[in-house]
């Protein structure tokens, strides 16, 4: 009988442990969740108008949060990741090493010099990303606007509450904060090996309000009080972060030929689903990428032109092709001019569409917007422009901005990187 207290005390403890916590993916969801159903647009009011809207998240405007959360991931897993090697480059040509490259090389592209038998690479940069427009929508004042189930014959707005809609404003204020770690090792003088570890951290703040916009009174649409004096209004807040390791590169580059002129090379990257996708740290997908690159060198000029594919394995991710061309100037002994269009182009039909317009047929035939987020092919242009100072000891300043020439998907105004690399 003594033990009777004990056990009923730890049952109590163990009620009472707290529940695992929501990742960032389910709070955003929430900001489309009102009242104590615990679904998106549930208006919970006991009675079978309660779940008249679900059927609108869980067909159409189901892509609209999923499409926003899929395109956070997204731009936090495919964050630029600096080239494989900076600073000089060298083979070895009987047993002495010979310079093959004059300028510390590109930023965000690929230059065909391998590092050399034993040499090393290690670098660290930090990228500040402010999130300010989706398909070129601005995401501090999104809108989107839910269908009733269409419960009638003749279609939807038959019966007249089916005409009833729910208006949603959201402000999405979205941050990403990237700190990478990565090395290249020159295994020959024609095979480099490298990784790259990101740290990310996602922070949000997130306001949403939704009003039910009735076709007539009394409406048994509200998300309180009752059909004679309803309250029609509601919003929620969301104000979290997370971080952790993002999403890991791995990465081997192969020189094909180098003369003193020109030279090819094919790089090959594996990016492996490391980073925590409920928390938006990753895509929570590995993906694969192959480029091959071709650069030519005119005594500190030297151009670069990059083109592969990008497999995506997530079901709701296009694969894409991949083009590149820069150049990278040597300016004085001490600095180098960096300048890139980085591009990515969507292939096939678009997986993860947005809702078209709502159609009503009664009592008037007349059309609504899902959303003000345009529809847009999800193919992305950036100007890279960056500088690298030479500092003593083999080691390279770098500094870098990409501004977006095309929307598309989660983009910001500006992305700025600086860096530390070293060559060994």
């Amino acid at each position: 009988m003594r033990r009777r207290p004990f056990v009923l005390t730890l049952v109590a403890v163990l009620a009472a442990a707290p529940l695992q916590a929501q990742g960032l993916r389910a709070r955003l969801q929430d900001l489309f969740t009102f009242g104590t159903c615990g679904q998106p647009l549930c208006l919970d009011l006991g009675n079978a108008h309660g779940a008249h809207f679900l059927e609108s998240v869980a067909e159409g405007n189901k892509t609209v949060i999923g499409f926003v959360t899929s395109a956070i991931a997204k731009s936090a897993a495919n964050t630029p990741v600096s080239s494989t090697s900076s600073g000089a480059t060298y083979s070895i040509v009987n047993g002495l090493p010979v310079r093959t490259s004059t300028s510390a090389g590109p930023v965000f592209a690929e230059r065909s010099q391998t590092l050399g038998r034993g040499r090393l690479f290690l670098g660290a940069n930090f990228s500040s990303i402010h999130y300010t427009t989706l398909n070129g929508a601005p995401t501090d004042n999104l809108l989107f606007t839910f269908a009733h189930q269409d419960v009638g014959v003749v279609g939807r707005g038959d019966p007249n509450f089916e005409n009833d809609v729910i208006r949603l404003n959201l402000g999405l204020d979205l941050n990403l904060a990237v700190a990478s770690v990565f090395a290249t090792y020159g295994v020959t003088d024609f095979l480099d090996i490298g990784v790259a570890v990101p740290f990310v951290r996602v922070s949000m703040h997130g306001s949403s309000v939704a009003e039910i916009d009735p076709f007539e009174f009394p409406t048994p649409h509200h998300f309180g009080g009752t059909d004679a004096a309803p309250i029609l209004r509601a919003s929620r807040t969301l104000d979290d972060a997370a971080s952790g390791i993002g999403d890991v590169v791995g990465r081997m580059k192969v020189n094909l030929g180098q003369t003193s002129k020109a030279g090819a090379a094919l790089l090959a990257e594996v990016r492996l689903p490391t980073g925590d996708a409920d928390n938006l740290l990753g895509s929570g997908h590995a993906s694969v990428r192959a480029l091959g690159i071709f650069a030519a060198q005119f005594g500190n000029f030297s151009v670069h032109a990059n083109g592969g594919y990008l497999v995506r394995t997530g079901k709701l991710e296009n694969d894409a092709i991949l083009g590149t061309l820069g150049f990278d100037n040597l300016m004085t002994p001490w600095s180098t001019l960096a300048i890139s269009l980085i591009s990515e182009w969507r292939v096939g039909a678009e997986k993860f569409t947005l809702p078209g317009p709502i159609d009503f047929v009664f009592p008037v035939q007349r059309q609504m917007q899902a959303t003000s987020i345009p529809r847009r092919s999800d193919n992305r242009l950036d100007a890279s422009v960056g500088l690298k100072f030479n500092l003593r000891g083999g080691t390279v300043l770098m500094m870098n901005g990409i501004v977006p020439l095309k929307r598309a998907s989660l983009q910001p105004e500006f992305t700025w990187t600086g860096g530390l690399e070293f060559s060994f």
